[in-house]
């Protein structure tokens, strides 16, 4: 008789729970913290590029239409949410908060809750090596889910930075170093890392998870006054209503991503999987200066997909340092890279010879940018630095140095600088400015419409150009052309005519 008043009690709450859903659903307005987070990192155009391909029907194994919504009662969401809880260090319950997330997730963000489950692959076994090395709970792999949107260069209003949010202060506590070239915040490597170590230490603070991610996201000096405030307890639905607003949500956000991770597919959520995702790679050390450009043309790799790769490098170069940098790349490019490391620094070395007997032999001077052998007088505008001139025109600061037989950094706006850009550079503003010409005016020719691929274009950008078109068709009538390497001037069919 005691056990079934206890289920019928069960049931009470439960049923109690869900007609006050509805209520707390309405917290999670536009202004909800973590609702505004999500569409903050959406916003920035980072996930666009990766060209998601959301052709996910034989994943369909319920069988639901592809735009349903599938519904649960209480008792089924309970039942999910202790299968997960006996078998996790956290405490994941089920309660009108938690459901308020789950809706967020399920059905106000679905297509965003696709892209996390086809990045997921790429970042995931990386997080769960690092948390295993640490002892650490594998469920923590969702936690840049809700921090960042697993975008290695998120960037939050206040400064928060990577997959793991780190503020700048927090990071050099943790080993993260930044300059004006590189966010170690952004390495998926070193930050992973770091969050661990930042995580261990906040678990060992409080013997409690929940309250561990409490502090996490809002610091342990608000958690602290939080338990004094709630007069010294010390769970996180304790405090709750004591923490800052964003914390409120952070936690049932949390545990929301952990059910929604597990029970996708049920809720018709499929992983909408990124078209240059590079599953396989590895890192090298380099030891000198070497450009985004000069790795992509060396080693016939998409810029982008190095742009990518390497997300902790602000101004897409490599700088010399005084210890080796990492480079990351596809596991597939690792050999011929190692095989032709040599030859790709001797070459780099030959050139900037040719570049500084150029400048002493006084070639002539031109007022644009042309090929190898002319230079670039570049004048000097407000804001402008060494670095940033170096970066645009792919050469070294201390080439631009010696070109101009400077001995400091310091720069006058209206100063005349002289400028060798590699040929690479000339060329790829040459062709640039001949595809733009040509795509003045749609191209056709009877049978398709064509799109001239000019600098930047990926197979996204491409296919919302055009009503109607997508990735997967311009696949299909472009099979003979290497999509993922595209190169400026292809014309691609985008439909048929008629």
């Amino acid at each position: 008789m005691k056990n079934f008043v206890s289920i019928l009690f069960i049931i009470a709450t439960i049923n109690l729970m869900a007609n006050r859903t509805d209520s707390i659903q309405e917290l999670l307005d536009k202004d909800d913290p973590v609702l505004a987070a999500i569409d903050s990192m959406m916003a920035t155009g980072y996930f666009e590029s990766l060209g998601f391909n959301d052709n996910v029907s034989e994943l369909n194994t319920f069988g639901y239409a592809k735009d349903s919504v599938p519904v649960f009662d209480s008792i089924t969401y309970h039942n999910r949410f202790e299968a997960i809880n006996v078998k996790s260090p956290f405490s994941l319950v089920y309660n009108t908060y938690t459901k308020g997330y789950v809706n967020l997730y399920a059905k106000r963000r679905k297509k965003t809750t696709g892209r996390m489950l086809g990045l997921a692959p790429i970042y995931f076994p990386i997080f769960e090596e690092h948390l295993d090395k640490h002892g650490l709970p594998l469920e923590l792999k969702y936690l840049p889910i809700i921090e960042s949107a697993l975008n290695p260069k998120a960037k939050s209003r206040v400064g928060a930075t990577g997959l793991w949010q780190f503020m700048y202060r927090t990071g050099k506590m943790f080993g993260l170093e930044a300059t004006s070239y590189y966010d170690e915040r952004s390495d998926i490597y070193k930050s992973t890392e770091a969050a661990c170590l930042y995580l261990k230490s906040l678990h060992k603070m409080y013997d409690n998870w929940n309250m561990a991610l409490a502090a996490y996201n809002c610091g342990p000096g608000n958690v602290n006054k939080a338990i004094r405030r709630s007069g010294g307890k010390t769970t996180y639905w304790e405090i709750r209503n004591f923490l800052p607003r964003e914390t409120r949500g952070y936690v049932p956000a949390f545990i929301a991503v952990n059910y929604i991770m597990n029970y996708a597919s049920e809720h018709n959520i499929y992983p909408i999987k990124p078209d240059i995702a590079c599953f396989n790679i590895d890192t090298v050390m380099v030891k000198d200066h070497l450009s985004f450009a000069q790795i992509s043309e060396a080693l016939d790799i998409p810029l982008i997909y190095v742009e990518y790769l390497n997300p902790a490098y602000k101004q897409n170069f490599i700088p010399n340092s005084p210890e080796a940098n990492t480079l990351c790349l596809p596991v597939e490019k690792m050999g011929e890279f190692l095989t032709n490391e040599k030859k790709i620094y001797a070459l780099k070395t030959q050139q900037d010879k040719k570049d500084s007997v150029a400048f002493a032999q006084n070639k002539p001077i031109s007022s644009s940018t042309t090929h190898r052998g002319n230079s670039v007088v570049y004048t000097v505008r407000s804001g402008d630095v060494l670095g940033s001139i170096a970066q645009r025109y792919h050469c070294r600061v201390s080439q631009i140095k010696d070109w101009n037989n400077l001995y400091s950094d310091r720069l006058k706006i209206g100063q005349k600088l002289h400028l060798y850009p590699k040929s690479s550079y000339a060329a790829q503003n040459k062709k640039k400015a001949e595809v733009d010409k040509q795509k003045a005016k749609p191209v056709y020719d009877g049978k398709y419409q064509y799109h001239i691929v000019k600098s930047g274009d990926n197979l996204w950008d491409i296919a919302n150009k055009y009503k109607g078109v997508s990735v997967e068709q311009i696949k299909k009538l472009n099979q003979e052309i290497d999509i993922k390497r595209l190169k400026l001037g292809t014309k691609l069919r985008i439909k048929a005519i008629g």
